[in-house]
């Protein structure tokens, strides 16, 4: 897998990989959460890559990517995307993103409807309402940095059960957040904090699919509902014994979510 960097309008370098090649169908972007990395799709995007072209890519303040200082907009956020749709000559994706990476989809589509060919929102809300409890996460990374957050990140990120199983997951997962540094980290937390795309979501007209863990207490199923009953002609999917990060957990059933919207977009 090559690494590759691009400039987005403002001068941040955002580090992306492209996997698979254009065939028929609309080629997919997938953005991951808050303090993971591209690296969060690797057991999602073998399914999809023998059906399309599939990019990944390190948020701002994530990564590989740039860590500019704040404060951070969701809004910036999308039109990092957009700038990187040009770079890489899509005009149009199927935009997919967990958690923060569904409020940056929320965002774009908001921005860019044009551009966005259908939407795939995992373990994810349009408002938090909660921008205490993100200042208060956010302090925490800033004053006592982040390994004091890991034990409330990875019970909330994976079910007793899986954090039990499947130790590589979580290493690796606990790896990739603690290489992030906690001012963007805190950046990224108030942003998500003053993210609300409530108003945005009864214009959405693309196919929309909507999943969620059973078990998510960070996104918990009712922000899913509320989704789903603002966004007319969207799917969702509860999935049973999972929690927030879905495409780490059950990247089968986050696959089989994004092969569904695949057959529900027309070929560009």
């Amino acid at each position: 897998m090559t690494i590759s960097t691009m400039s987005v309008r403002d001068g941040a370098r955002l580090a992306y990989e492209l996997r698979g090649r254009l065939k028929d169908a609309p080629p997919i972007v997938l953005i991951h959460s808050l303090g993971m990395d591209h690296t969060f799709w690797n057991a999602v995007t073998p399914a999809l890559t023998e059906t399309t072209a599939v990019l990944v890519y390190d948020c701002r303040g994530h990564g590989r990517s740039d860590k500019p200082a704040g404060p951070y907009r969701v809004e910036a956020f999308a039109d990092d995307l957009a700038d990187l749709l040009d770079h890489v000559g899509w005009r149009s994706a199927i935009v997919a993103g967990a958690s923060m990476g569904g409020c940056i989809t929320l965002a774009f589509a908001a921005a860019y409807p044009q551009r966005a060919a259908g939407l795939g929102l995992f373990d994810t809300t349009a408002w938090y309402d909660a921008p205490d409890k993100w200042e208060e996460r956010a302090r925490t990374a800033e004053t006592k940095g982040l390994d004091a957050l890991v034990e409330f990140q990875t019970t909330r990120w994976f079910t007793d059960a899986f954090r039990a199983s499947r130790k590589d997951v979580l290493d690796a997962s606990v790896a990739v957040f603690l290489a992030n540094t906690a001012q963007a980290y805190a950046e990224t937390c108030r942003m998500l904090g003053a993210c609300n795309m409530t108003a945005a979501l009864p214009r959405l007209k693309m196919p929309v699919r909507i999943a969620v863990g059973d078990e998510d207490y960070a996104t918990p199923v009712a922000m899913s509902q509320t989704l789903h009953r603002a966004i007319a002609g969207s799917t969702l999917t509860v999935i049973t014994n999972a929690r927030h990060l879905t495409p780490l957990e059950c990247p089968q059933v986050i696959a089989a979510e994004l092969r569904k919207l695949i057959e529900t977009v027309p070929a560009q």
